[in-house]
């Protein structure tokens, strides 16, 4: 082979990898391009925004920021929240639900209720303009407690004890090192029920309500949707096929895509891979919500600061 046909071949070699290279930008352009427009939050395509919440509610501010996102977002044409929790702090769920209603006072809101919405959870479910659960779906449990440990007998066997000298007999009241008194008592259980009003208030003027009906469904109880649903608790029965009717109702198209606004993990290289993944699946299609379909179950205890509204299961 002569020089000229060497200085071809090479020639030809670097115009294919050219394109080759040119070809592979290309592409990564339109893909992330094209996820963009469905990407939460970017506003380039009409869509129905869906947060979770789950597990124990606390004063979250991530998700408070989400959802003023989503209230400020005007392709976000409706808010879909779909719960599963045993409630949490009472001031969590009372600042979810402020801010749930925030987000209602411009795009319809549905409160879709999963395998478990109990207090708080069941706070937070009545911000929504209607609510949808599963017919086994447990809720209610209207209520307020609040918890603090007792170690005074452990210590005594231990040989250790605690002096205190404090400016009035209701400072640091409960203490977990002496039993209560009765005025510390009677001073918590009037936060409680302060509380506890304000709950139950607020259940009347969402469900609409008599308030001696709602005093009666506020023992604790919990219910299942069907008893829900015959209590006035909440509004239908059923899942996405519900959810969408409602939105028809609402003149929310039937045909907007369902759209995660996810929390933000925002720890360099584990969330560009997250990202990636997400870009891959909404190209791909596939959906943004799976969930674990196995979940860990652990014997922890719940300890929560302050007034908290928690359906819990005594464990031995």
């Amino acid at each position: 082979m002569d020089h000229a046909a060497i200085a071809d071949r090479r020639q030809l070699r670097r115009k294919l990898t050219f394109w080759r290279i040119a070809a592979i930008g290309i592409v990564l352009l339109a893909v992330f391009a094209a996820a963009a427009l469905r990407w939460p939050g970017s506003g380039a395509r009409d869509h129905i925004a869906r947060v979770d919440i789950s597990g124990i509610i606390r004063d979250d501010t991530e998700l408070l920021e989400r959802l003023d996102r989503i209230a400020r977002n005007d392709r976000a044409k409706a808010l879909v929240v779909t719960i599963s929790s045993p409630g949490g702090t009472t001031y969590g769920g009372e600042v979810i639900f402020k801010a749930l209603r925030k987000v209602a006072e411009k795009k319809p809101v549905v409160s879709d209720v999963r395998t478990l919405a109990a207090s708080a959870g069941y706070m937070i479910a009545t911000a929504g303009d209607t609510i949808v659960a599963g017919e086994s779906s447990i809720t209610g449990s209207i209520g307020v407690l609040f918890q603090y440990p007792q170690m005074k007998e452990l210590m005594d066997k231990i040989g250790v004890s605690l002096e205190e000298i404090k400016s009035a007999p209701l400072k640091a009241e409960p203490s977990p090192f002496h039993p209560a008194s009765e005025e510390a008592k009677t001073m918590i259980r009037a936060m409680v029920m302060d509380s506890y009003d304000w709950f139950v208030d607020l259940v009347v003027e969402r469900r609409k309500l008599p308030r001696a009906e709602v005093l009666r469904l506020a023992d604790g109880s919990i219910f299942t949707g069907r008893q829900a649903l015959a209590a006035r608790l909440v509004d239908r029965l059923g899942g996405p096929q519900e959810i969408r009717a409602y939105l028809d109702e609402r003149k929310v198209p039937a045909d907007l895509p369902f759209v995660d606004y996810r929390p933000a993990n925002r720890s360099g290289f584990f969330f560009m891979g997250a990202s990636l993944r997400e870009f891959a699946r909404s190209i791909l299609g596939l959906p943004l919500d799976l969930q674990p379909t196995i979940e860990k179950l652990t014997g922890e205890k719940l300890f929560l600061d302050g007034l908290v509204s928690v359906w819990q299961v005594d464990r031995d």
